[in-house]
C-alpha cells in the first residue's frame, strides 16, 4: 500500500483525486492518502470532514513518512517550497500547474530532482483530453504532412491571489508544448482586454494561442498540408487519467523529460517579458539534464 500525502489542497485537483481513489476506489488496493496540508483555513479541514484524511500541521510533517506526494497548491510559487523536504527522499511526486513561477527555481528543483532519482508528472490536466492526445500522436508521427501551424484556445485569469498570469496560463501553453514542441525559439503577445493573443514562432511555422479571461472554452487546431485537424474539447475524464499517469510513477514510468516537465515555465515567462515590453521576446532555453 503506498501511502501519499497532498500538500496545497485548496486545489480542485485534491477533491478530484481523493474521490477518484476513496469513494470511486481508482486505486484503492494500492493507495492510502494518509495526510492533507493548506494555508488556507478550512480547506485541509474540509477534506477530513467529507474523505475522512488526516490534517497537517505543516507541509513537511510527513517527510521520511510517505511514499510520493502531490503538490496541488493554488499558487504555484508554493510548489518548490513543499516538494524540498522531500526531495532527499527521492519519493515520486506530482506537481501541478504552474511547475513554479520563475525560471531559475524551475531549473533548481529539476536538478535536485534528478540527483535524487525522482520520477515527476503534473503540470496541466489538459494535455489528457482525447483531442489534445490526437493532435499530439498526429504531428509526432508526421501523418500531417507539412505542418502550416495551429491555432489554441482556453481560459485565463488575469488578475488573482495566485500569482495572476502564472495561475491558470500553464492549460494552454503546455497543450501547446505537447502538440507542437516544447521549446518554441520566441513569443510576442498582445494584450486586448480580456483577451491575450501570443504569436509563438517554431521553426519553421508560427502557432496563435488565445488566452480568453471569463470564456471557458478550449480549443486546439492544427493546419496542415494534408487536413485542418481538431477543435473544441472538454475535460471529462482528464483528472482520472491525470492520476493514472501518477500512479505509473511508481512502476517507474516518467513520462516527459526534465526538460519538457518545465517546459512551460520558460514560455510563460516570456509572454509576460512581452507583455510588459511590447517587443517579441525569445524563449530561454534548458538543456537537458
Amino acid at each position: 500500500m503506498k501511502k501519499i500525502a497532498i500538500l496545497g489542497c485548496e486545489n480542485s485537483h485534491a477533491n478530484n483525486f481523493l474521490k477518484a481513489n476513496i469513494q470511486d476506489k481508482m486505486f484503492a488496493d494500492n493507495i492510502e492518502f494518509v495526510g492533507v496540508f493548506s494555508e488556507y483555513e478550512g480547506a485541509a479541514e474540509k477534506l477530513n470532514e467529507e474523505f475522512g484524511v488526516p490534517v497537517m500541521k505543516s507541509y513537511d510533517e510527513l517527510v521520511g513518512k510517505v511514499d510520493a506526494i502531490m503538490v496541488t497548491a493554488r499558487h504555484g510559487a508554493n510548489h518548490y517550497k513543499y516538494a524540498k523536504p522531500y526531495i532527499e527522499s527521492g519519493i515520486p511526486m506530482f506537481i501541478d500547474k504552474p511547475i513554479t513561477c520563475d525560471e531559475a527555481e524551475a531549473v533548481e528543483f529539476m536538478k535536485e530532482a534528478k540527483a535524487h532519482g525522482i520520477l515527476l508528472t503534473g503540470g496541466s490536466s489538459c494535455v489528457h483530453a482525447d483531442i489534445v492526445r490526437d493532435l499530439s500522436k498526429k504531428v509526432k508521427s508526421g501523418e500531417l504532412g507539412k505542418m502550416f501551424g495551429g491555432f489554441l484556445r482556453a481560459p485565463v485569469s488575469l488578475t488573482n491571489d495566485y500569482g495572476n498570469f502564472w495561475f491558470y496560463s500553464q492549460h494552454l501553453v503546455q497543450v501547446m508544448c505537447e502538440i507542437f514542441g516544447y521549446y518554441p525559439k520566441s513569443v510576442m503577445a498582445f494584450q486586448n482586454h480580456p483577451v491575450v493573443t501570443v504569436v509563438v514562432r517554431y521553426e519553421e511555422y508560427d502557432v496563435t494561442i488565445t488566452f480568453q479571461e471569463g470564456y471557458y472554452t478550449y480549443s486546439a487546431t492544427v493546419s496542415s498540408e494534408k487536413e485542418l485537424a481538431g477543435g473544441e474539447y472538454g475535460l471529462d475524464d482528464v483528472f482520472n487519467r491525470e492520476f493514472e499517469e501518477f500512479s505509473e510513477l511508481f512502476e517507474g514510468k516518467q513520462r516527459q523529460s526534465y526538460s519538457e516537465f518545465i517546459a512551460p515555465v520558460f514560455v510563460i515567462s516570456a509572454i509576460m517579458r512581452s507583455m510588459e515590453s511590447g517587443k517579441e521576446e525569445a524563449v530561454h532555453t534548458f538543456e537537458e539534464i
